[in-house]
């Protein structure tokens, strides 16, 4: 059995159940034993959204004596709440990064989990004070006008971008830009 690239996919709901569409493998439905889209999500999860990964953790406690099961139902509440509408955007583009659309639910204002699970918190694995130099870069300051508004030095400013870069796996201001606007970092 091969393994499947999670790239440029698009998921979406049908019948109160997650669905793909890949270029690879074309339309299915997920299961239980698609097992590496259920790893991919939980992986990308724990890292980049844990109040999610908690919150639905929780969720799903009374499942715990099936933990195939309560991933599966984790993944599928996932991709339910956050990309269950068809579009011309890909949920996971080339690059494996995730597009999140505003999904219209029945449980809006009545949800436990509403702004934890759907609309996650982004976790962008930088530091608070990196994450200050690198929203005024993204404003468009350069880095001589972001040393003088935090009252850093230059030097300083330019090891927290390039910190923050090396922990994002970023290699340009372009990238950084790009990855911010996507994963909404600073709204």
């Amino acid at each position: 059995m091969r393994k499947l690239i999670i790239r440029n996919i698009e998921f979406y709901s049908f019948n109160n159940e997650a669905w793909y569409n890949s270029e690879e493998t074309g339309c299915e439905k997920i299961t239980e034993s698609s097992t590496d889209i259920i790893n991919f999500f939980i992986d990308g999860l724990c890292e980049f959204w844990p109040d999610a990964y908690k919150g639905l953790d929780k969720e799903y406690k009374s499942l715990n004596f099936n933990l195939s099961y309560k991933r599966f139902r984790i993944v599928k509440r996932f991709i339910c709440c956050n990309f269950s509408n068809i579009d011309d955007v890909n949920d996971i583009d080339a690059n494996g990064n995730f597009h999140f659309e505003h999904v219209p639910c029945p449980l809006r204002g009545e949800c436990a989990l509403e702004g934890i699970c759907c609309h996650p918190k982004f976790n962008s694995k930088i530091s608070d004070s990196e994450k200050r130099v690198l929203e005024l870069l993204y404003k468009g300051q350069d880095k001589e006008s972001i040393a003088n508004t935090l009252c850093l030095s230059e030097h300083t400013v330019n090891n927290h971008i390039r910190n923050a870069y090396n922990r994002l796996g970023i290699h340009s201001t372009a990238e950084f830009i790009k990855y911010a606007s996507t994963n909404h970092l600073f709204e």
